[in-house]
């Protein structure tokens, strides 16, 4: 049994859900870690590293799981999700914790089997996965679940291809 934080970065909403898994994932707990949007910029980063850190102290994932920013049109707001990326990575490493970085497409193929899904379809094959009726959270939260279950799935298939060798 492996516990997995998956993350989902941003600067005002950083999503987090945590799983174990792999055989039958079951969902830990999700939710967002807020920074105020009226700080600056480093203030918030600081909130949010504070935050990812209260997460894995509380919660001891054995590996960490982050989305990586999407180089879409929007080159600037990449950057600034890259910042919260970051933040969430530093405060994995100094806790000790491996971190895995997957794309959005990798994550939309995984969970959903097709790498271009919307948000809603990740959001069903999330709550199927684990087995929930209902997901009362966040998109960042679900986009973060959706993280944990790409890891938690890319993991085991590593595996079992070894074992296959």
């Amino acid at each position: 049994m492996i516990r997995v934080l998956g993350i989902d970065p941003g600067t005002i909403l950083l999503g987090y859900g945590i799983v174990e898994g792999p055989a039958t994932p079951r969902l830990i707990q999700c939710g967002v870690v807020k920074a105020s949007a009226r700080h600056p910029v480093e203030l918030r980063l600081c909130e949010l590293f504070e935050g990812v850190t209260d997460l894995i102290v509380s919660f001891n994932p054995d590996e960490v799981a982050i989305e990586e920013p999407f180089f879409g049109v929007n080159v600037k707001s990449a950057f600034t999700v890259g910042r919260a990326q970051s933040v969430a990575i530093l405060a994995a490493a100094r806790s000790g914790v491996p971190v895995s970085y997957y794309s959005p497409a990798e994550v939309k193929r995984q969970v959903s089997g097709y790498g271009r899904g919307d948000k809603a379809q990740v959001r069903t094959m999330v709550m199927l996965q684990l087995g929930l009726k209902e997901l009362d959270q966040k998109t960042d939260a679900t986009d973060a679940l959706a993280v944990a279950l790409c890891h938690l799935q890319t993991r085991e298939a590593a595996r079992r291809l070894a074992v296959e060798k």
